[in-house]
């Protein structure tokens, strides 16, 4: 269970941006709290990616203020919100498809040997220390990633957030093209990370993947929010009328 009496990670207030004359983002507000995960719907142009982009350093908002743990947070670039633990994982992966798991995982920041070498079989060892902790039953650590199903190319991607102290994760459309299978491996995953108290912004298109995964829902239409809703509290179709209608359920109103 979410324990909403303690300070939240997250505290978007009273967010905007403009791109020429348009309201990407207007007057929004959101929280986000350990162990919860809030999914961020709305059709697409809502405002959702660009929000979600203001809290990982891709944009710069014009007002508003954002607090990680209760202080001011200044996130000017990716690298600000890194840190401030904040890692996001994109629908593209951006993992280099011909490289294996560990030298992915450690892509950029790399273990090296005490003369400068990269030390290969650390980085192998940790990625399997990970891997032991968020998807026990990968195996393809060998393998170039680019033969690795989606789920476990999710696995990947989550890894190097996790192991580089993500306390905050944001999360694109994570099962976009998946089956069942690799869906369910995504989902367990996304348990495992809550029961270690991340924070998980989560973007998706799927209402009822979001009512499955999700402690709250919130809702964007035109720039602005509609609503944020505690998952036990509404419907597929209260979500639905939120995100087409533009308006909060009514006995939520």
């Amino acid at each position: 269970m979410v324990d909403y009496n303690q300070t939240p990670l997250v505290e978007l207030r009273d967010i905007c941006l403009s791109f020429g004359g348009v309201h990407a983002v207007d007057h929004v507000s959101l929280d986000l709290w350990p162990g919860e995960v809030v999914g961020l719907l709305g059709h697409n142009g809502a405002g959702k990616s660009t929000l979600i982009k203001i809290l990982s350093g891709a944009y710069n908002a014009d007002s508003g203020e954002i607090r990680i743990n209760g202080e001011k947070a200044e996130i000017g670039n990716p690298r600000d919100a890194r840190r401030y633990n904040i890692e996001t994982i994109y629908q593209t992966l951006a993992l280099a498809d011909n490289l294996d798991a560990a030298t992915n995982l450690f892509l950029g920041r790399e273990l090296t040997t005490p003369i400068g070498f990269v030390d290969d079989a650390r980085q192998e060892a940790e990625t399997r220390k990970i891997m032991a902790r968020l998807n026990p039953n990968f195996r393809k650590f060998n393998t170039p990633v680019a033969a690795l199903s989606g789920g476990q190319r999710q696995s990947v991607a989550i890894a190097r957030a996790v192991y580089f102290n993500a306390k905050i994760l944001i999360m694109d459309e994570p099962t976009a093209a998946l089956g069942v299978h690799e869906t369910q491996m995504v989902a367990e995953l996304i348990h495992e990370l809550k029961k270690q108290g991340l924070g998980i912004f989560l973007i998706s298109h799927d209402t009822r993947e979001m009512l499955e995964l999700c402690d709250r829902v919130s809702v964007m239409k035109n720039g602005q929010l509609v609503g944020t809703e505690r998952v036990e509290d509404v419907t597929e179709d209260d979500i639905l009328g939120m995100i087409i209608m533009g308006k909060k359920p009514e006995k939520a109103a």
